[in-house]
């Protein structure tokens, strides 16, 4: 498979991964801040800090420390209060008031209110009823602001209220008792247990460690993870070199230790640098992002439309009339503008929080919550997971075990019906039993929380593997297992990571040889490497090519049937060279590396977690990638794969097996899935990256935290919207660099949940399907709103523009205006935000908004490889020369001048935008001309009973002096004569038919705009009451303008319209259903083109217990 990478690739990649180095170069050095601190406990030695603060350690072993007593602990919380970072100072609630205020809208609307008031100069008495116009302008912008302001400090106190559902917690020794308590309430003095993917609570000077490196990077800029142990006599470094203190908020990426806190809360480090919890940041939505160019969009078309009409009014009909033609153009600009759209948004982005909440499903900031709907995060195209504790259980427990060729079951009980015949019943008299079960209980980090209690009663505090074979080991040894810890103690220990694979012990347990014994356990594949022997019948044999083609058969069987499986080995030390004394060491590999007694496999059994296999069918059915990446081995990772609806497919491999060919004879398009080894991905070209990802099932084992990330990254330079769960600390990197990150709230690291974006409150996989359809939904429900609410301009701006070109008398004024997008259609937009989805499972049955496929793909590199050929670079170095500012300038100006600039703007895709040409032509074309006719319809047949024919209105128009107060009398073509108040009369019901008739026909819009997949009508489109509740509420404040005298004088309207030409604008309304149920007939094999086809195999019933009766033993 292999070939060479072809320039045009090199030249890919470089684009595609270009900006990773510049984040390289931007990487800013903190030191020069936190030189300055008061922090001195690190200089004292362990036994002054023992009694300076009063507490009780035991150095040599930490576990049987005493630390503080409760009572003394609650007297210092009392004195010195909660372990608490005062919040950073932010914007005051005016700052941000003021911030809305400032928004593109509502500086239109406060232009356009004080150009009315200006007016109030030019003639007082004729424009006096422009300061209704222009106060309620002014208003409107000032209400507005409020109104986003008001949920925005409510969707951050809902925010507040989530993420105290999640508090920070540590591991405290109390009363000689190790106790989960909130990071809050720890004091100086006590002593806390740091493990891998704690988040350290505190300032603490370490006084035992093994192994134990944390992340310093929020803090010190290190990218490095730095090396922290104990330091009897204190360290004269400075406090941040100093390598027996941890900080508070820094992240433990490896090891584990013991530490004593000296400081809490505004004391601490992160405390005292003013810097790093100063201020906050204004990082902008995507959705923001999108909703504010549209706005600017409009206001821009408003604006070129209100100065192009208002030059024409001036110059032509309306000449001499500046008053008349400000007021149009104030009309047209308010017309155009949908004042009501950043309410609607911000009010059904507040709601959806809420909604989130109650499925589980956490977003961690304010801007998270607003790309529920967004245009990225919730759009993802594929999802990456974790097996273990995501996928799985992560409650591990001993199924089977091999030793020198032969098989065994883990139950005293029964031997399972899954197992081989040839299987027996584990015995600790069988050969290398009592050796794999001395190498679980010794060669294990595991912490318990009370020691003086039955073993089977214990809490054990450790990873799901320790905690399975500590959990093996104490069945068989029971009461023995303190003891045995305490006979055969550790004297040099080097921990389990992701690089090694492996972890190794040495103990003092005399033999024939010596005092000291070696116990490794770890991936098979890298012990089996450091083994020269095996242990058969109790005897060390040589390995010969018959025990490797066994140690296969029994691997192989192990992690087909799905489960994790871990090989055990052992050295006896000489004496000769390695004495009692003998001081090992890891920093130069000082410790028996090679020459092993390969001891046995053991296998251990996580069963997938309920509803994981209809969760991936569901996302996969969504056209979602869900691909799975685990440290396990790949038989391991395919057998769980292929019981929860990963892999239906054939691999090469099982394709070879099945058609007795060898691997190299099948070809790659014969195979839908792929089991890609950890070891292979640094060696990966980009034509096999390609490769790799256009399966429709991918899985990766054997993984680093370094193989996720580039497997991350690699997707989304493909153009994928990468989602990824998972809950250990080497998932971390790969969270952080997600579009969404998804970590665990009860089994997840605190690593995890730093570095994710959102969390999974109940730790259940099925609650990421009930985000995605989610968000989902809210991206219709808003597009909804948005459609339903620009629908009205069309039939706002034509009879504008009629005033002006015909003319006639204005068919709708400002205010009424207004009152259309500020009364019922604020009340109508928001009742969409409770819309159930269309059909039972419409959303999730279609393709995600921005799909990437073959096209996507082919185009997105086109465009990355063009403008790497446009960069410049130093003809020595071949480093990028960046391109001046001026340089910029020209580019961007010259761009729509070139043919590429137009063929990618006239490139046709598959991706849905939230505001769209679709959208666009539906609101502003399709329903904006029907609501225009049926409006103008009910216009002239009102002003045609009331005695004007149109081209009467035209003559009346243009003579501009008719329609108002003290106005002289108006014969028409039929020769009656029409006076003053019969004229204002007439007006005032033409513009309330022209208000009610949108009011009307909008009523029929608020169904129509929901029919996509199905008729605008039927249970689903129907069964919102929130709907009906708006509709409701819009109606009464239409009757209570239209038909209320004392508001006639700043509304219009008149008490005489009758109600039989409410009948005009719900004809049309009808008309608008027919059209929207044409347009689903017209639209619905395209529609039904983007719909994820059926994918067989999928099994979307339960996952069953594959646990069976061993969950009883």
């Amino acid at each position: 498979m292999s070939r060479t990478l072809t320039q045009e690739e090199k030249e890919l990649a470089a684009a595609g991964y270009g900006h990773l180095e510049k984040e390289k170069a931007l990487q800013t050095d903190k030191d020069s801040d936190l030189g300055h601190v008061d922090i001195t406990e690190h200089a004292i030695s362990l036994t002054d800090l023992n009694d300076k603060l009063s507490t009780s350690v035991d150095v040599k072993d930490p576990g049987n420390s005493n630390g503080l007593t409760n009572d003394e602990a609650t007297k210092r919380l009392a004195q010195n209060g909660p372990n608490v970072l005062t919040p950073p100072k932010k914007k005051s609630a005016l700052r941000k008031y003021i911030d809305r205020l400032l928004t593109m809208f509502n500086i239109l609307l406060i232009l356009a209110g004080i150009l009315e008031y200006i007016l109030l100069g030019v003639n007082f008495k004729e424009n006096f009823q422009n300061t209704y116009l222009g106060g309620i302008l002014i208003a409107v912008a000032f209400l507005n602001a409020f109104i986003d302001w008001y949920q925005v400090q409510k969707s951050e106190a809902i925010l507040a209220s989530f993420l105290a559902m999640i508090p920070p917690s540590c591991r405290v020794l109390r009363d000689a008792t190790i106790q989960t308590i909130p990071a809050a309430d720890l004091v100086t003095g006590d002593v806390v247990l740091l493990r891998v993917g704690d988040k350290t609570p505190a300032d603490m000077i370490v006084f035992s460690a093994t192994d134990l490196k944390v992340d310093n990077s929020s803090l010190t800029g290190e990218s490095e993870p730095q090396e922290r142990r104990a330091l009897s006599n204190g360290s004269s470094s400075r406090p941040v070199e100093a390598e027996n203190l941890v900080f508070n908020s820094t992240l433990v990426v490896n090891g584990e230790g013991w530490g004593i806190v000296v400081r809490t809360g505004d004391n601490t480090l992160i405390g005292q640098v003013a810097k790093l919890t100063s201020g906050e940041e204004g990082k902008e939505a995507p959705l923001a992002r999108e909703i504010a160019r549209f706005v600017v969009q409009i206001s821009c078309i408003a604006i070129i439309f209100a100065i192009v009409f208002l030059l024409v009014g001036l110059t032509t009909v309306y000449k001499g009339h500046p008053d008349l033609t400000v007021t149009f153009a104030v009309s047209v600009l308010v017309a155009f503008v949908p004042e009501g759209l950043p309410s609607v948004v911000t009010l059904l982005l507040s709601i959806a929080a809420k909604r989130m909440a109650s499925q589980n499903v956490l977003v961690k900031d304010l801007q998270g919550v607003e790309t529920l709907g967004s245009v990225r995060n919730y759009n993802l195209t594929m999802l990456a997971t974790d097996k273990t504790g995501t996928l799985t259980r992560n409650q591990m427990a001993v199924t089977n075990l091999w030793s020198g060729s032969r098989m065994f079951s883990a139950f005293q009980a029964c031997i399972s019906n899954n197992d081989d015949p040839k299987t027996t019943q584990f015995s600790l008299n069988a050969s290398g039993m009592s050796e794999m079960v001395d190498i679980a209980a010794l060669n294990s980090r595991v912490k318990f929380d009370k020691t003086d209690i039955p073993f089977d009663k214990r809490e054990i505090l450790g990873d799901a593997t320790e905690t399975g074979l500590t959990r093996f080991a104490g069945k068989y040894l029971g009461s023995m297992y303190d003891e045995q810890q305490k006979k055969f103690p550790k004297v040099f220990e080097v921990p389990f990571n992701s690089t090694n694979k492996w972890a190794l012990v040495i103990v003092e347990k005399p033999h024939k040889t010596g005092p000291l014994r070696s116990l490794i356990k770890g991936a098979p594949e890298r012990i089996l490497a450091k083994c020269s022997t095996y242990l058969k019948d109790n005897v060390e044999v040589p390995i010969t090519d018959e025990f490797k083609a066994a140690y296969d058969a029994a691997y192989n069987y192990m992690a087909s049937r799905g489960h994790r499986v871990i090989a055990c080995a052992q050295s006896l030390l000489h004496e000769e060279q390695y004495p009692a004394d003998f001081t090992f060491s890891r920093n130069n590999a000082n410790y028996p590396s090679a020459e092993y007694c390969f001891v046995g496999l053991v296998s251990l059994e996580d069963p997938p977690k309920h509803g994981v296999r209809e969760a991936i069918g569901t996302l996969r059915l969504a056209g979602i990638k869900v691909m799975m990446v685990t440290g396990d081995h790949p038989k391991t990772a395919e057998a769980i794969a292929r019981k929860i609806n990963l892999i239906l497919g054939d691999t090469r491999e099982t394709l070879a097996a099945k058609t007795e060919r060898s691997m190299e004879e099948v070809y790659e398009d014969e195979v839908s899935a792929v089991v890609v080894h950890g070891d292979d991905i640094d060696g990966l070209q980009g034509w096999q990256w390609d490769q790799i990802f256009a399966k429709d099932e991918v899985v990766f084992a054997r993984t680093s935290p370094k193989h996720k990330l580039e497997i991350v990254k690699r997707a989304q330079a493909l153009g994928h919207i990468v989602g990824v769960t998972g809950d250990g600390v080497n998932d971390s990197p790969a969270l952080k660099r997600a579009d969404l990150g998804i970590a665990m709230n009860i089994s997840g690291s605190d690593v995890s949940k730093e570095a994710a974006k959102m969390i999974l409150l109940d730790d259940n996989f099925a609650s990421t399907v009930k985000g995605v359809a989610e968000g989902r939904q809210i991206f219709v429900n808003l597009k909804r709103s948005i459609q339903y609410t620009i629908s009205h301009s069309t039939p706002e701006v034509i009879p504008q523009l009629l005033y002006v070109i015909v003319p006639i008398p204005l068919p709708l004024s400002a205010i009424l205006i207004l009152v259309i997008d500020l009364g019922f259609e604020l009340f109508v937009a928001l009742s969409f935000a409770w819309d159930k989805p269309e059909t039972v499972d419409g959303l999730m049955r279609m393709t995600p908004r921005k799909p990437v496929n073959e096209r996507s793909i082919a185009s997105l590199k086109r465009r990355a490889l063009r403008r790497t050929k446009t960069l410049r670079r130093d003809s020595e170095t071949q480093n990028i020369i960046p391109p001046s500012k001026f340089s910029k300038l020209v580019t961007e100006f010259s761009k729509p001048f070139t043919r590429d600039f137009w063929e990618d703007v006239m490139e046709t895709t598959e991706n849905e935008n939230l505001v769209d040409l679709k959208l666009l032509s539906y609101s502003y074309l399709e329903v904006g001309l029907i609501e225009t006719l049926g409006a103008l319809v009910a216009y002239f047949v009102v002003f045609f009973k009331n005695g004007f024919s149109p081209s009467d209105l035209r003559r009346a128009q243009q003579a501009t002096v008719y329609f108002i107060k003290g106005a002289p009398d108006f014969i028409n073509s039929r020769g009656q004569t029409i006076n003053a108040t019969q004229q204002i009369d007439a007006l005032g019901q033409a513009q309330s038919i022209v208000y009610l008739s949108i009011f009307i026909i909008q009523c029929f819009n608020v169904f129509a705009v929901k029919a996509k997949f199905s008729y605008p009508f039927g249970r689903r489109i129907l069964g919102n009451v929130w709907n009906f509740a708006g509709i409701v509420g819009g109606a009464c404040l239409g009757m209570f303008i239209v038909y209320t005298p004392p508001l006639h004088v700043v509304f219009g309207g008149s008490v005489h319209l009758s109600p039989l030409y409410w009948l005009i604008p719900m004809a049309f309304g009808c008309l608008l259903l027919v059209w929207t149920s044409l347009r689903v007939v017209l639209l619905r094999r395209s529609i039904q083109s983007s719909r994820v086809k059926d994918i067989k195999g999928l099994m979307m019933f339960p996952t069953m217990r594959t646990m069976s009766m061993r969950s009883k033993h």
